[in-house]
């Protein structure tokens, strides 16, 4: 079908991928089958198991590469076209193989303003790599995302769809990288809002082991 757009706008996919995961690796397991069951039961119609069946693969292959896309629609039962389309949505779905560590630096608007490409650049200087690629080592990935919803802790970023590492600096970015090189992810931090503080005692989950407060946001020496 491609072969018949002359002058396409965006690059187009490759349609018939080589698949990068064996046929003996390609499947799930018992309990996994059971796990996916579950969540269709709780949904008026099985596509609405979509967005947990492509985790759950995601958390066991790594990433989502068209066969495993295929696996999940097979499993859930619905056409591939529409669980490949959740997958290309979500910027939280990987398509291709990421590091150990995916940082997903906040360039939305609070974060420019605040120093998310101040801290990007700074990530991309340090670590040798320019957005959207990986280190030699496989350990980090860097990426651009859009809003992250910490505006009052910009510049921030998310560590692989996980913890955020509110407040960057320079020098937090180099104790991050460095406790990530021994295999240590950042810990949850609990920011609140001034009024919780003062009226609610924090009003934070209970097993917060770090707390860091709103201050004044630097302002921004690069805005792309």
């Amino acid at each position: 079908m491609t072969d018949f757009i002359k002058h396409p706008v965006v690059d187009l996919p490759e349609r018939k991928l080589e698949p990068v995961i064996s046929t003996e690796d390609l499947v799930f397991t018992g309990e996994e089958k059971s796990q996916i069951k579950t969540w269709i039961s709780r949904y008026p119609t099985a596509d609405g198991a979509i967005m947990r069946g492509l985790w759950l693969a995601q958390e066991k292959f790594g990433f989502l590469p068209p066969e495993v896309i295929k696996l999940v629609a097979d499993e859930i039962g619905v056409p591939y076209a529409n669980a490949y389309g959740v997958a290309t949505f979500y910027t939280q779905y990987f398509k291709e193989q990421k590091g150990t560590f995916v940082l997903d630096v906040c360039t939305c608007f609070s974060c420019q303003l605040c120093g998310g490409y101040d801290m990007l650049h700074y990530l991309e200087d340090k670590l040798g790599v320019h957005k959207g690629e990986t280190t030699a080592d496989g350990a980090f990935t860097i990426q651009e995302a859009e809003c992250l919803g910490a505006c009052g802790s910009a510049p921030m970023l998310q560590v692989t769809n996980g913890p955020y590492v509110h407040n960057l600096t320079a020098d937090k970015i180099d104790a991050m990288i460095d406790a990530m090189r021994e295999g240590k992810m950042p810990e949850f931090a609990s920011v609140t809002l001034p009024q919780d503080e003062d009226e609610l005692g924090g009003n934070r989950r209970s097993d917060v082991t770090t707390v860091e407060p709103y201050g004044p946001c630097p302002v921004s020496e690069t805005l792309s």
